[in-house]
């Protein structure tokens, strides 16, 4: 155990100043530390990389995931270096085929999908359309279903014709059925959702991810574009997992740069340039619009923010 003691705080010590480290949380009998099955573990690099993960900040499940991660690597690269970082897809056994030898694939949509708003409601889309925001996103919540069919219908038809791509958060039969372009789904969305029905219908899958582990598993279904985040501190959904930061998304960017890619979580004017430069061609915001004095000015702020 102490060779890979050793090679953990090799790891720990190379990235430290790389914004990967999210505060260890306090644990307790009711929230007890995360576990490193040793018997499980097909080498001493994969529990190093698993105990530098968890001493980093990681989740448990993204710390099992970086730990097969660190073993691929260093075999495949012919031996050791803790200054590297897992960042290729074989190294995390993603998907070796293309999207278009891939027949469960979703369909395209564009690499890069600009500044992304997620709006409450169909007369916020609407304004974003006038705006000429690149991407959108109905995210309403209610549990009138008639309420939801009707505002799925008014943002179809404001986005027609337009240069706005509308996606409907969660809402995927109403949003099939609207012939809308394209639906967010959550990661819990996937054990309900009829992704064969979504496949079939033409529609643009996009994926939430918040850490290694899901981005692996999102993977698995070649979605149209897969959203990161939550980047930055966030009250408007409660998170399962702490803010990633930039240091993180820019390894996830890399590691994903082969799929259209979506930085969401807390971005406001200050931080967007940051992000954009990460690699990901959009950036989803919410408040940064929706409490804007003037929404429409700041469509066309924050995207001279992304190309600066």
């Amino acid at each position: 155990m102490s060779l890979v003691r050793d090679l953990a705080d090799q790891i720990v010590v190379a990235h430290r100043a790389e914004d990967l480290c999210i505060p260890i949380p306090q644990y307790s009998l009711s929230s007890p530390p995360p576990k490193i099955d040793n018997e499980a573990a097909s080498d001493h690099y994969e529990l190093a990389g698993s105990l530098a993960a968890i001493e980093m900040g990681f989740i448990e499940k993204d710390a099992k995931i970086l730990g097969k991660a660190w073993s691929r690597m260093a075999i495949q690269d012919g031996g050791f270096n803790p200054f590297k970082w897992p960042s290729r897809p074989e190294h995390f056994d993603l998907l070796p085929w293309t999207r278009n030898m891939n027949p469960k694939a979703f369909a395209e949509c564009p690499k890069r999908l600009g500044l992304y708003g997620v709006m409450p409601d169909a007369d916020w889309v609407k304004r974003m359309v006038d705006a000429e925001i690149p991407t959108v996103q109905l995210r309403f919540k209610s549990e009138d279903r008639n309420k939801i069919k009707k505002q799925i219908r008014e943002s179809v038809k404001a986005a027609q014709d337009s240069k706005t791509l509308l996606f409907i958060n969660d809402y995927w039969q109403e949003a099939i059925d609207a012939e809308a372009y394209g639906v967010h789904l959550g990661q819990e969305d996937l054990e309900t959702a009829d992704l064969d029905a979504i496949r079939a219908s033409g529609l643009r899958l996009g994926l939430s991810t918040h850490g290694y582990a899901e981005m692996v598993y999102a993977d698995r279904f070649c979605p149209s574009y897969i959203a990161m985040g939550a980047v930055f501190a966030t009250n408007l959904k409660k998170m399962a997992t702490a803010p990633q930061g930039l240091g993180r998304l820019y390894k996830y960017a890399k590691l994903l740069s082969h799929y259209p890619l979506v930085a969401i979580g807390g971005i406001d004017q200050d931080s967007i340039h940051a992000v954009a430069k990460s690699g990901v061609g959009s950036v989803a915001v919410v408040r940064a619009i929706t409490q804007a004095k003037d929404p429409k000015a700041a469509v066309k702020q924050l995207q001279e923010l992304m190309r600066a």
